[in-house]
């Protein structure tokens, strides 16, 4: 048994171009015979389309009066973002043997991209923490500080596994840690 209103997140979910769909065919459909019902349906989702169209209308326009539309991935961490904060990390780990540790599971966990976000997990920051929220105990910057996110994984290697080199070891094992 559902209880009152248990269908309604499918509802909200549909996607918008049926729901636009219905709601034309629904508002016309006493209005309009059968044979006219179709063509009023094209052209009303044709009008919903067509901000995607004016879109790729503009970037022609520009690009034929010579600017450039560009965008960076969200995922790239940009050459002097992972230079900044592996030399952070340096600061923050003088024993050569723990940065390489630490380095080595950054490297594999975020590229040192500080935005990184597992997209099946939403693990978050240079070390992937689960949930990325955690590191909010670390500083309120978490989000954007590539010093808060190592101090926090600094913390959480040292206290679940002794060291950032124990933790690598544990990572070559089993690709996490």
């Amino acid at each position: 048994m559902t209880s009152p209103g248990a269908d309604e997140p499918t509802r909200a979910a549909a996607p918008t171009y049926a729901r636009a769909a219905q709601r034309v065919l629904t508002a016309h459909s006493d209005s309009l015979s059968p044979k006219k019902r179709f063509p009023v349906l094209i052209s009303r989702i044709r009008r919903i389309a067509s901000p995607k169209k004016a879109l790729a209308t503009t970037a022609v326009a520009a690009a034929a009066a010579g600017l450039a539309l560009t965008a960076a991935p969200a995922q790239a961490a940009s050459a002097d973002s992972a230079s900044q904060a592996q030399a952070i990390a340096h600061q923050m780990i003088p024993d050569a043997a723990q940065y390489n540790a630490f380095s080595n599971i950054v490297s594999h966990e975020s590229g040192w991209n500080v935005t990184a976000t597992n997209s099946s997990s939403g693990a978050y920051g240079l070390v992937q923490a689960l949930p990325g929220s955690k590191m909010a105990s670390a500083g309120g910057n978490w989000q954007t500080s590539a010093k808060t996110q190592i101090k926090w994984g600094l913390d959480y290697m040292n206290s679940r596994y002794g060291s950032p080199a124990a933790a690598w070891s544990f990572w070559q094992t089993h690709h996490w840690y």
